[in-house]
């Protein structure tokens, strides 16, 4: 018997059903990978972070005078990588499910931890700074006065992200006979260039500064010091010069995790709204850059584990100098004008 070709426009249908199943299943197995990279990082970093909060208060408890900044950074890390599974949650079923409480505290959650974490770097620099240029105004710092330090830094955070906290709200809408729900940011839009442009100051652009200039002028104090009064080879690898290369590491991987973030969010409301980039490309630079950020409290634990270690050498270098009857080399620096 002689068999018809079948009709055009079944083909068409059958055609479509397979594309819109492929496009599908495509989109499934692309969240599921980029689900399980979130996940596995969160794992990751949570537990690195704890890691670091047991063995601070095991080993530098009582004498470690940066016990309470590294305590706060590993927590804040700890509450950065909180957001994770919300973030993992809305990316599979798409609909936000935690309210608008849920809004108002996990976007805000975000920038709170990113200062905080940034002005703690910024004083452990400062505090460090003058331990080696002023080490006697230093000495006789107590653990109170740090508390008192970080509480003033995790209010002063707090107030910088309570606009995001304010000016977001929960929105409903209909797709297909379902009802979405997603968190909607309600600036006007100048307002939130101002206001992004003013957290990248806050977040990047006047710590990398302060933390600049004080490197810079170590630097020049450590030269005059080698040059002029210790010549041996030993000063070259001095455990509290290990303290410092250590939280400038902490600080320019903070740089190197955050900076691409905040570029692109200005990137994204001074010139997305041109129509420059496609939804696609967004989706994925989004994605890469908070993925990036995520990375900074994976990458953290390690060098908070280091800084620890060296910390504690220089501690020890201190009271074997000491009980010798040695001048520790860094005293002689009270004599040098930076």
């Amino acid at each position: 018997a002689h068999r018809y070709p079948p009709k055009p426009r079944l083909l068409k249908k059958r055609d479509g059903s397979r594309q819109l199943h492929v496009v599908l299943l495509l989109a499934m197995l692309v969240t599921s990978l980029l689900g399980t990279i979130l996940i596995a990082m969160c794992l990751v970093g949570v537990t690195g972070n704890v890691y670091t909060l047991v063995v601070m208060n095991i080993s530098m408890r009582v004498t470690g005078s940066m016990y309470v900044y590294i305590v706060n950074l590993a927590l804040a890390d700890l509450l950065y990588l909180s957001t994770i599974p919300f973030v993992v949650c809305t990316y599979f079923v798409k609909d936000w499910y935690f309210g608008d409480i849920g809004c108002r505290v996990l976007f805000s959650l975000d920038l709170l931890t990113m200062q905080a974490s940034i002005f703690i770097l910024t004083v452990m620099s400062t505090e460090r700074y003058f331990a080696v240029v002023k080490p006697l105004d230093t000495f006789g710092r107590s653990r109170k006065y740090r508390k008192t330090v970080t509480c003033v830094v995790w209010l002063l955070s707090f107030l910088l992200a309570l606009p995001t906290m304010i000016m977001i709200d929960l929105r409903t809408s209909h797709q297909n006979g379902e009802v979405k729900r997603m968190c909607h940011p309600t600036w006007q839009m100048e307002a939130y260039k101002v206001y992004l442009t003013v957290l990248f100051n806050t977040c990047i652009l006047a710590p990398g500064f302060v933390i600049g200039y004080l490197y810079v002028r170590l630097a020049r104090t450590y030269w005059i010091s080698q040059t002029r009064v210790l010549t041996t080879q030993d000063v070259n690898r001095c455990p509290k010069q290990k303290v410092l290369y250590m939280i400038l590491s902490i600080v320019l991987v903070y740089c190197a995790c955050f900076i691409p973030f905040w570029l692109w969010q200005l990137l994204y409301i001074y010139y997305y709204r041109r129509g420059n980039l496609s939804p696609k490309t967004v989706f994925y630079v989004n994605f890469v850059v908070t993925c990036l950020a995520y990375s900074n409290s994976c990458i953290n634990p390690f060098l908070y584990t280091l800084l620890t270690k060296n910390y504690k050498e220089a501690g020890n270098g201190v009271s074997r100098g000491s009980d010798h009857g040695q001048t520790v080399p860094y005293v002689r620096h009270k004599e040098i004008t930076p």
